[in-house]
């Protein structure tokens, strides 16, 4: 592997490279991108998970700070890579959202690293298992797939509330590892380098920059693209869930969004006509579906989604999606 200037490769406008740790490799070949925004406690939780990573090889870590104001991220973490406990770089994305701190992480991964192979995710809110990247990085190669998604584990602040766990918003799509059809999170995910290369950047549309969604539209055009999916039960990572978010008007703003994400994510590859005929059809079949989930779960709760998809796809028809990530407090 060898070494070059960090400043000869230079980034997009609008991204700022900050700090960069001493003596790092810019031949790694594995990079992992760690948006942040007003998260600073939570955000060195994350990057502690990094540094207890077992049998990966040598990687980067990419951490974008997405409040060009207060930084707090950024001077949280600043003596991990000013001191090279953590190797790697930070970069500010000046452009507020989620999609624009995404497309700064990869952007950077792509230019600081040009021998990278493999550009994996995690939130500021999560805390990765020790063998997250090596059972991301094995994964690929043994499922043959481009993408590889993981478990997003909710560790709930009120305790009270571990039953939700079982809710479709707080329960992971998939159970077993292997091949899968596409995925909609972009939490816990390992991404081919290929990929970036043959997706045009920006890599996530930053319409969905405060709705989310982003990463499903993503997905969905990478399999448009003919891109492969797979699921690893073993990349798991721990999420925080603030109490704010157990509570029933959260839980309701985000089925309801989830369910107008579709529909514009889906209309962008079907079109509309075909988008709307799966609308109404969702739309008669949730009370039924509604209440067998709702005796099968033996929670009201749990029962309710359906018809909360439902609502918010035929609420996406007529463009209403909630900006859930429009007020920091709130999302």
């Amino acid at each position: 592997m060898t070494q070059a200037p960090l400043l000869s490769a230079p980034l997009p406008p609008g991204v700022l490279l900050e700090v960069a740790s001493p003596g790092l490799d810019q031949g790694v070949e594995i990079a992992v991108v760690v948006p942040t925004f007003r998260r600073p406690a939570l955000v060195l939780r994350t990057l502690a998970s990094l540094r207890m990573q077992e049998g990966s090889s040598p990687f980067a870590v990419i951490l974008v700070e997405n409040d060009e104001e207060g930084r707090a991220g950024l001077d949280a973490a600043r003596p991990l890579f000013e001191s090279g406990a953590l190797p790697g770089t930070i970069v500010v994305a000046q452009a507020r959202g989620n999609c624009a701190a995404y497309n700064a992480g990869f952007a950077a991964a792509a230019r600081l690293f040009p021998q990278l192979r493999i550009a994996l995710i995690v939130d500021d809110d999560e805390a990765a298992e020790p063998g997250w990247i090596a059972a991301h990085s094995a994964a690929l190669d043994r499922l043959g797939v481009d993408i590889t998604g993981g478990p997003q584990i909710p560790v709930f602040e009120d305790e009270s509330k571990r039953a939700l766990a079982a809710h479709p918003v707080f329960r992971a799509p998939f159970e077993a590892s292997g091949p899968i059809g596409v995925l909609v999170s972009s939490g816990n995910v390992a991404i081919r380098a290929d990929v970036l290369r043959r997706m045009s950047e920006p890599l996530f549309d930053t319409r969905f920059d405060f709705t989310g969604g982003g990463d499903a539209d993503l997905f969905s055009r990478c399999r448009e693209a003919g891109f492969r999916f797979g699921w690893c039960r073993e990349a798991a990572v721990h999420e925080i869930v603030p109490a704010r978010r157990t509570e029933f008007s959260w839980i309701n703003a985000r089925a309801l969004r989830n369910g107008a994400l579709s529909t514009l994510v889906q209309r962008g590859r079907d079109g509309r006509a075909r988008t709307l005929a799966k609308s109404l059809a969702l739309a008669l079949a949730a009370p039924p579906r509604s209440v067998i989930a709702a005796l099968r779960s033996r929670s009201a709760l749990i029962g309710l989604y359906h018809l909360q998809i439902a609502i918010g796809r035929l609420q996406g028809e007529f463009g209403r999606v909630g900006e859930q990530y429009r007020k920091p407090e709130s999302n």
